[in-house]
């Protein structure tokens, strides 16, 4: 049970508050709500090119990084398709070095055209490298367009291509900026060996004064209910063979999200898996293989993907995939083999709840999904799925009109 405190500034700004006296830590995490979604299809990339640029230096502060190592913090962030998040973990007596570095690049980040420059040639640099030039890198570029015609899921947090970040100006950035990194656009977690009050009078301090901005109404395009199957192939200099196949299943708040993560896990978590057991050690036709689920915001995608081992031909292999998801179909999963995947889930739970820098981005983000209480009761709705639900979710996902295959083969030289 996590415990935490709530307030909402006068702007908008909606503060957690999580008490915790066994650390001498803090940590401050702020989740805002855009992600690559929120993206015009023009100009894609800008949610990740953000966390860059959020990087570079705001008006009063040159250098994010300096003050903090001075007073033994740290910071990073992530960009997802659905959120931003920023977070520093610091000695909690230097707690208001925190408040003064985030509050003043939310106020006031810094756009000049050289700042500008710099975080975009390090983004190019790092589409190159890790989507352009790497085997296989280039996958979810391939399959998101495959799978979502409508919805703006249909381009990776880097951007759907190279040419929208090389093209960006400074004022479609310092739009972007307006329009999404406001107060009422963000949550604040402020865990660790602090108190309420003292938090509520330094977020006062630092984000009361901040303009609250317009308030960002969401109207993104809905994808149509897939009703026959995609395929694509695609030829590449990679060392082997690699498949994959993705399924449209429910978005993160609702109960299917929960049968289907649980289904990811008896298919393919640990080497006792199904997926495991069946392809890779006995009948010796992947080398590798894995199931899992995006989890996002709105409707996602389940994946199952594998590396047929050399010599068998892609198509055996995915006949051999769509056998083991016929059984999930086909027969109720045996209670022992339910009950094993809910107690590693609710260990990894229990793990979760142990770090500091976890329970504030869990907190931050339950926050967003509706109430950040939700974190307590995430592992009830998991250990509440039985068989039945189970295999309901599995014939309603595992059909061949729900499905986009990816055939991702080595080019013979």
């Amino acid at each position: 049970m996590v415990k935490f405190n709530r307030f909402t500034l006068a702007n908008g700004l909606r503060v957690l508050v999580h008490e915790d006296k066994t650390t001498p830590m803090a940590v401050v995490n702020i989740l805002y709500d855009v992600g690559a979604r929120d993206e015009d299809p023009e100009q894609t990339g800008f949610a990740h090119l953000f966390e860059h640029l959020m990087f570079g230096g705001s008006i009063n502060i040159p250098s994010y990084d300096e003050p903090l190592q001075r007073v033994g913090g740290e910071n990073n962030a992530f960009t997802s398709n659905d959120i931003t998040n920023y977070y520093v973990t610091l000695p909690a007596v230097n707690l208001e070095t925190a408040f003064w570095l985030e509050s003043d690049r939310m106020l006031n980040l810094a756009f000049s055209e050289k700042s500008l420059e710099v975080q975009r040639n390090v983004v190019v640099e790092e589409f190159k490298q890790r989507y352009l030039n790497q085997p296989y890198g280039d996958v979810w570029l391939k399959l998101r367009p495959l799978a979502y015609k409508k919805h703006s899921y249909r381009w990776a947090t880097i951007g759907k291509e190279i040419s929208h970040i090389e093209n960006a100006k400074i004022e479609d950035v310092k739009a972007f900026f307006k329009k999404h990194y406001n107060p009422q656009n963000a949550i604040m977690v402020v865990g660790g060996d602090v108190n309420t009050e003292e938090v509520k009078t330094l977020a006062e301090k630092w984000f009361g004064g901040i303009p609250a901005g317009e308030k960002y109404q969401r109207d993104l395009l809905k994808e149509d209910r897939q009703t026959e199957p995609r395929y694509e192939t695609i030829k590449a200099k990679v060392p082997i063979d690699d498949l994959y196949i993705a399924f449209h299943v429910p978005a993160r708040i609702d109960q299917g999200h929960y049968e289907c993560d649980l289904i990811s896990d008896i298919l393919s978590r640990g080497n006792s898996s199904r997926l495991h057991t069946s392809l890779v050690k006995e009948q010796k036709i992947f080398s590798e293989v894995h199931a899992y689920q995006t989890g996002s915001l709105d409707e996602g995608l389940f994946i199952v993907e594998g590396k047929p081992l050399s010599g068998i031909d892609i198509h055996d292999a995915e006949k051999a995939v769509w056998n083991e998801l016929e059984k999930l179909k086909n027969e109720l999963v045996p209670e022992d083999e339910l009950t094993k995947v809910k107690n590693k889930m609710e260990s990894t739970m229990v793990f979760s709840e142990m770090n500091l820098l976890d329970k504030a981005m869990n907190l931050a983000y339950f926050e967003l999904l509706g109430n950040a209480d939700g974190y307590n009761h995430e592992t009830a709705k998991y250990l509440k799925v039985d068989a039945t639900a189970i295999q309901d979710r599995a014939k309603q996902v595992f059909s061949k009109e729900n499905s986009s295959t990816l055939y991702y083969l080595a080019e013979n030289d």
